[in-house]
C-alpha cells in the first residue's frame, strides 16, 4: 500500500533542476533543512518524512519497497518525472532502492554513509530508552532527556532523537515517529538491498571517516548494483556527518548535483 508523505518544499521555481531529500532512522525532514536550504539556491527541493516518521502516515510494514514505493507515488502525485535523490542513512537506502526500481526516474543520487548491504544490529540502547519513554507521561524536553541519559551517553544523540518529539493539545510530549512500527520492522531497516539488476547513472556515496557504514569489504556488492558510484570522505566525521561538518557536506553535495566534480 502507497502512503502520501509529508513534504516540505523550497524554492520550486519553474525551470530549476528538482532534488527529493530523504532523511535516517528516527529522523524526518526537519533533520535536514540546512541540506535544504543550502540546495534551495540551485534546486528545487522536496524533502519528505518516510513512513512511520515526522507528519507521514503510519503502518505496519516498513520494508524499502514500500518505502520507495511511496517516494514514487509522491513524485506522480507532484508531476516529478525525474529527479536527482539525497538520502542519509535509511533515507540512502531507500533512494538506491528508488533507483533500482525505478532507473528511469532518477537522474543521479547521493547516499550519505550507508550501503546497500546488511548491518549488525547497533540500536539496542536507543531502542530501549525510547521505549521507556513511550510508556511516560513526558511534560518537558528536559524531563525526556533525562531519562534518556539512562540509556544514551551521547548528548547530541539524545539532541536528534528528542528532536522528534512534539506537545499535544493537552501539554504533553510525545514522538512523532512510530516507535512500534519502527521495532517490528527493523530487521528490514538493517538488510540489505536486493535487486535483479543494477542502477546504471551516477551515484555519490560520502562517508564519514570515524563511521563504519561504508568500508573497504562492501564495495563490491556496492559496485554490482551501482557500477558508476564513487566515494568521498569527509575527515573527521562520524555517522552525523551533515550535521558535524554541513558546510563541507553541502558543498560536496551541490558540486556533484550540478555536475561540478
Amino acid at each position: 500500500m502507497t502512503l502520501a508523505l509529508h513534504a516540505r518544499t523550497f524554492s520550486c521555481d519553474e525551470g530549476k533542476p528538482v532534488v527529493v531529500v530523504l532523511h535516517g532512522l528516527f529522523a524526518s525532514s526537519d533533520n535536514l533543512l540546512t541540506l535544504c536550504k543550502h540546495l534551495a539556491t540551485t534546486h528545487e527541493v522536496h524533502a519528505l518524512d518516510l513512513r512511520n516518521h515526522g507528519q507521514s502516515p503510519q503502518h505496519a510494514s516498513m520494508r524499502y519497497s514500500d518505502m520507495a514505493d511511496d517516494v514514487l507515488g509522491y513524485m506522480d502525485a507532484n508531476k516529478l518525472a525525474c529527479v536527482s535523490l539525497v538520502g542519509h542513512s535509511m533515507g540512502g537506502k531507500t533512494c538506491m532502492k528508488v533507483a533500482l526500481q525505478s532507473p528511469q526516474r532518477v537522474s543521479q543520487m547521493i547516499v550519505a554513509d550507508i550501503a546497500p548491504v546488511k548491518y549488525a544490529p547497533g540500536h539496542s540502547d536507543i531502542i530501549a530508552g525510547l521505549e521507556v519513554l513511550d510508556n511516560e507521561v513526558l511534560t518537558s524536553r528536559k524531563q525526556a532527556d533525562k531519562k534518556l541519559a539512562d540509556y544514551i551517553d551521547t548528548p547530541s544523540v539524545r539532541q536528534f532523537l528528542l528532536k522528534s518529539l512534539r506537545r499535544d493539545a493537552a501539554g504533553i510530549y510525545r514522538f512523532r515517529f512510530n516507535l512500534k512500527g519502527i521495532v517490528a520492522n527493523y530487521n528490514n531497516v538493517i538488510g540489505t538491498l536486493d535487486s535483479a539488476g543494477a542502477y546504471p547513472g551516477p551515484v555519490l556515496f560520502i562517508s564519514g571517516q570515524f563511521s563504519n557504514y561504508i568500508l573497504p569489504k562492501y564495495r563490491p556488492q556496492t559496485l554490482a548494483l551501482f557500477p558508476a558510484a564513487q566515494i568521498k570522505v569527509i575527515n573527521g566525521t562520524t555517522h552525523w556527518l551533515h550535521a558535524e561538518k554541513p558546510e563541507t557536506f553541502n558543498a560536496i553535495c551541490t558540486r556533484f548535483l550540478l555536475n561540478e566534480g
